[in-house]
């Protein structure tokens, strides 16, 4: 039966256009071609990949941190209470009005400090300045690195300059080592992200990022095994085009640098949605759609990848809508913040001290003065 799946999955009609087999693209005269097996080496890699992370972590991002005066905010602890945090732990982190009634009743302590004490608690769980400054600065480092290296690989292509040129002599194209190599490391990196997305800084679009991560291991895998691989380098770079700023922008957010975060922002979305609004779907995405069918019918492998591409796409239609929403706070005077994170909650005891000092409060802020603070 496992040989039976394996010759189904191999069939040469879901991957390869009608007519070609994969004894076309044996390796012969000296040329390379793209083979499956080539991709088991992304998997030790993306383990190296967290090791690399981690050293990088505690031997390059921490000290920068301290070199950026990032600061963590002092958090008052939860008292220790058996009953609220085998309610925390079991059934949920934000009890209603009638949760907290019981509570109250069952642990001895009035309502309003069993709220105080599921905010502390909250806030408890909430990751570290550092953490995620450490995070954003692996990133950085490594998107930065990968846009400069892959436009080393595509810039001297003549597909970079003629779309059309990605198609000449499909699906015969051999692969040349710098492209194996660029493949190799993204997917590596991609699979080290999946690996440690459980205990990376989890934001409100933690489903969607899965689904990206995902979609997009897909994306470079199908591509390698059906020899797209003039197409996959041109859409990884096009995509590392703008992670690197938006990761050098958290970083100034965390370190305090306001005005160097909005402006490194400011140019991250801008070039965000051209390459992902405008560049992806009309040039590229055209491309992988128009193109091929001037050469052989569409099969099933022109179909999936072009479904993954969507799939791509409406995750960055998403994303663009919050950043946009995060350019309208900058443009009328806000504070920019990341619309993905969770605001930490105000300790009431906190709110007290800043009402006798500044007046009436809203959401923990002063009515009067609500731009002051910033939360990532």
């Amino acid at each position: 039966m496992f040989q039976t799946l394996y010759s189904y999955f191999w069939w040469e009609r879901l991957w390869l256009p009608a007519n070609l087999t994969w004894a076309d693209l044996e390796d012969r005269d000296g040329r390379v071609y793209a083979k499956a097996s080539d991709l088991y080496i992304t998997l030790p890699l993306a383990f190296l990949f967290l090791v690399v992370r981690h050293v990088f972590e505690t031997y390059v991002a921490t000290p920068l941190a301290r070199l950026l005066n990032v600061k963590e905010k002092i958090r008052l602890k939860a008292t220790p209470n058996a009953v609220l945090e085998k309610f925390y732990a079991a059934t949920t982190k934000h009890p209603k009005q009638a949760d907290v009634e019981m509570l109250s009743k069952k642990s001895g302590c009035t309502v309003r400090q069993v709220e105080r004490w599921f905010r502390r608690r909250r806030n408890q769980d909430r990751p570290s300045l550092l953490k995620k400054f450490r995070e954003a600065s692996w990133r950085f480092t490594f998107y930065l690195i990968a846009f400069i290296a892959g436009m080393a690989v595509i810039v001297d292509k003549p597909w970079f300059y003629d779309l059309r040129e990605v198609w000449k002599g499909y699906p015969i194209q051999s692969m040349l080592p710098s492209q194996y190599w660029y493949y190799m490391i993204e997917l590596s990196f991609y699979w080290s992200l999946l690996f440690s997305i459980a205990s990376d800084v989890k934001r409100k679009d933690f489903k969607e990022q899965i689904i990206h991560h995902v979609a997009t291991i897909i994306l470079i895998s199908f591509s390698w095994f059906a020899n797209y691989i003039r197409a996959g380098t041109l859409i990884m770079a096009l995509h590392d085009s703008a992670d690197y700023l938006l990761e050098s922008a958290k970083m100034f957010n965390y370190a305090g640098w306001r005005n160097t975060c909005n402006n490194i922002f400011i140019v991250f979305a801008a070039v965000f949605i051209i390459t992902r609004l405008v560049i992806l779907p009309f040039w590229i995405m055209h491309c992988t759609v128009v193109y091929p069918l001037d050469l052989y019918p569409a099969f099933f492998g022109y179909y999936f990848f072009n479904f993954m591409m969507v799939v791509l796409q409406s995750l960055h239609i998403f994303w663009a809508y919050l950043i946009i929403r995060m350019a309208q706070k900058f443009i009328t005077g806000k504070v920019v913040e990341d619309e993905r994170s969770d605001r930490e909650e105000t300790d009431d005891t906190e709110e007290e001290d800043e009402a006798a000092k500044n007046g009436p409060l809203s959401n923990g802020h002063p009515v009067l003065n609500n731009n002051h603070r910033k939360t990532d």
